[in-house]
């Protein structure tokens, strides 16, 4: 629209504000298949965390984390975005302590009966080399799984380590020596009180025939291999020691030990799980 001015000149009038347009809300539409889905939400996000640590009471690492919610049938999606601003809400940085907040807000935030949270990361430990001493850097994967369902959260603890493991069987027939391997071991735990990541390394890596370790000079190659040669074990071996100590442990009420070795002369795993409960 055009108005005349004092000066005789045409001006443009000024236009209200236009209304944003209305957007469609595609999640929140009815779905009709009638299919509920368990878990919906994103994975493979990467987000700074802190951890407690023995040593230092407090560690910085970088966690990869999932986050899930419930879908009931009648929706036709879940909205991504919210579980970015649920995460981002709690600061730069997750506590450890912030987990149960977290999924709390997830089943506010997203209208839902249950919510999944998967946190897994880097845990470094600073350890000395047997025979010399030197000090090196071991990285070990540790890993949250939390569910809220309703009002009930279960929280579960998984520690995995790397060990080396020696054949019995190999040692007791062979003339010159014993074959041997690097195996891995996964602890996962429910407890009733908190135990200390370190502690389930420590159970894990006294099971096997010898620990790893960063740093290894000529004498502690010698140490480590001799000290192998000393302790052979089988994968079965290997699972029996650590759930031994589990079950010794008063504040694990339920655990699953799993142990692979990468056989160095075998075109296999050699694999062994027991769980309780």
């Amino acid at each position: 629209m055009l108005r005349i001015s004092q000066s005789g000149g045409a001006v443009r009038a000024p236009r209200g504000k236009r209304p944003a347009p209305k957007l469609d809300d595609k999640q929140s539409e009815r779905d009709h298949r009638e299919l509920r889905i368990d878990k919906v939400g994103v994975r493979n996000l990467r987000f700074p965390i802190q951890v407690r640590d023995k040593a230092h009471s407090i560690q910085n690492t970088v966690a990869t984390i999932g986050m899930f919610v419930d879908l009931p049938k009648e929706f036709k999606g879940t909205h991504m975005s919210r579980f970015i601003e649920v995460l981002n809400a709690h600061g730069s940085v997750i506590h450890v302590e912030n987990i149960n907040e977290i999924l709390r807000a997830m089943q506010t935030k997203l209208h839902a009966a249950t919510s999944h949270l998967e946190i897994e990361f880097p845990f470094f430990m600073v350890k000395r080399a047997p025979a010399s001493g030197g000090e090196g850097v071991m990285d070990y994967t540790a890993r949250f799984d939390a569910t809220a369902c309703g009002a009930d959260i279960d929280f579960v603890l998984t520690v995995r380590a790397n060990v080396t493991t020696l054949c019995p069987c190999s040692k007791a027939i062979a003339r010159y020596g014993a074959h041997n391997q690097r195996g891995q071991v996964t602890v996962a735990i429910r407890m009733k009180k908190s135990v200390w990541i370190e502690d389930l390394i420590a159970m894990i890596e006294s099971s096997a025939s010898s620990e790893l370790y960063a740093l290894l000079k000529r004498q502690d190659e010698k140490a480590v291999t001799e000290r192998a040669y000393e302790n052979p074990v089988f994968v079965e071996d290997l699972v029996r020691n650590v759930v031994l100590q589990l079950n010794a442990h008063p504040q694990v009420k339920w655990y699953r030990v799993e142990a692979e070795n990468f056989e160095s002369i075998h075109n296999h795993n050699a694999y062994a799980c027991i769980e309780k409960g």
